[in-house]
């Protein structure tokens, strides 16, 4: 299946001279759904996986369904305050200031085995300190795995030493 082809290209998305990939319009396909999550499984069975962590947003959608394929727990990697119980968290930088990730304090726990899953791989900022967050509670992160990668931006830069796995490339600046 062409999945690059349900790609919706938005321009001038969240400001001008960005070409947003839009992968909603992948998520209206079952099929493509069902390619990308069985692929995953696949992938991911013979590695002793413990956990699927998800980054918020669209990676929870693309997460939470690896972690049910495979029966596996589900954690979600949220932006700052959304959360309802302690939390640790990370900060990473944006072209327009600081963000923050944020992870329940009890939701990995040390030498537990991870893949962790998102929609797109642009800066890696965000991947990187989600990345820092299961190190930093003792968990071993096997794979990133992202269902578009804009190589040009060099994400896979800031995920340095950590194999990432993609389905669709755009060669976008």
């Amino acid at each position: 299946m062409d999945l690059a082809a349900l790609i919706r290209n938005v321009p001038d998305f969240p400001k001008p001279g960005i070409q947003f990939k839009d992968v909603t319009t992948l998520l209206l396909e079952p099929e493509a759904m069902r390619e990308i999550i069985e692929g995953w499984q696949q992938r991911y069975q013979s590695q002793d996986v413990d956990v699927i962590v998800g980054i918020d947003a669209r990676g929870l959608i693309f997460g939470a369904a690896l972690a049910y394929a495979m029966g596996l727990p589900f954690v979600p990697a949220r932006k700052k305050g959304k959360l309802p119980a302690e939390t640790i968290g990370e900060e990473f930088e944006l072209e327009y200031g600081k963000d923050a990730v944020e992870i329940h304090v009890d939701a990995l726990k040390p030498g537990q085995r991870v893949v962790l899953v998102d929609d797109l791989l642009a800066t890696g900022g965000t991947a990187a300190a989600v990345a820092r967050l299961i190190t930093r509670m003792g968990a071993n992160l096997l794979e990133a795995a992202f269902v578009i990668e804009l190589p040009p931006l060099k994400g896979r830069e800031a995920l340095a030493g950590i194999p990432v796995h993609t389905w669709i490339a755009f060669m976008v600046e």
